[in-house]
């Protein structure tokens, strides 16, 4: 993936972050799946915090740098005031892929410069893939014409991940590490932790290492103690 020479944005994929990692939304990984092979088109990624909006953009990323596409992941929390530098000459690669609109939204100059950018990847025929809470017509867009742009391209939306989804993907992510998980540990993970997936991909890093360091199968006692730990963890003082 190439990086802005002005503002150079590392990144550093995160080794499950791909297509075939993903659980659920078949139809919005298909589209995702096309943009990576060179498919032409603007599109709107949008689902609640935690659904796998950067999952997904960072493995349409990884998959476009694989079939030899010029590209570009833009994680967009980093750029708030420096929009239109961040993205400046981006519209000579073939995808781009800006990860979290929200974080810039609200600010004229910011909006403004992203405006034109979507202007010039329109003339020069480079592909970009937003990344938002909301679709277009939820998001506090303040520019008339920035919210015309974004309403024309197409809207992928993520579902709410329910319990049932929650449970597949742990179980995905278990046995991706080796673990079979049992129902009761599954229960026991969705009632404790939160309906966030990122924070649950981080709690299954951690019961890997205690997993490992202490010889013990993942189940409700392992999960039990690896929690007490990190309460304990939490509330010692800096």
């Amino acid at each position: 993936m190439s990086l802005t020479p002005q503002l150079p944005l590392a990144l550093r994929p995160a080794p499950d972050s791909r297509f075939d990692t993903f659980v659920g939304a078949p139809e919005v990984v298909g589209r995702l799946r096309e943009m990576a092979r060179g498919e032409p088109g603007f599109a709107l990624l949008s689902g609640e915090e935690g659904s796998g909006k950067t999952h997904l953009a960072i493995a349409t990323a990884q998959a476009a740098a694989a079939a030899g596409i010029a590209v570009q992941y833009v994680p967009m929390a980093r750029l708030g005031g420096l929009v239109e530098r961040g993205v400046s000459g981006l519209e000579r690669l073939g995808l781009v892929l800006l990860d979290g609109l929200d974080a810039v939204l609200g600010s004229r100059e910011d909006e403004v410069a992203l405006f034109d950018f979507h202007n010039r990847c329109i003339a020069s025929g480079c592909c970009v893939l937003y990344t938002a809470i909301a679709p277009a017509a939820g998001l506090a867009v303040g520019l008339p014409d920035l919210r015309s742009r974004l309403a024309q391209c197409i809207q992928l939306t993520l579902p709410r991940s329910d319990d049932a989804l929650r449970a597949a993907i742990l179980q995905r992510k278990a046995q991706e590490r080796g673990w079979v998980l049992e129902e009761a540990a599954v229960g026991y993970l969705l009632r404790r932790v939160g309906r966030d997936m990122a924070s649950l991909a981080a709690l299954l890093d951690r019961l890997d290492r205690a997993s490992l360091a202490q010889q013990r199968r993942v189940t409700v006692p392992l999960i039990r103690d690896v929690l007490e730990q990190a309460e304990k963890d939490a509330a010692r003082p800096a």
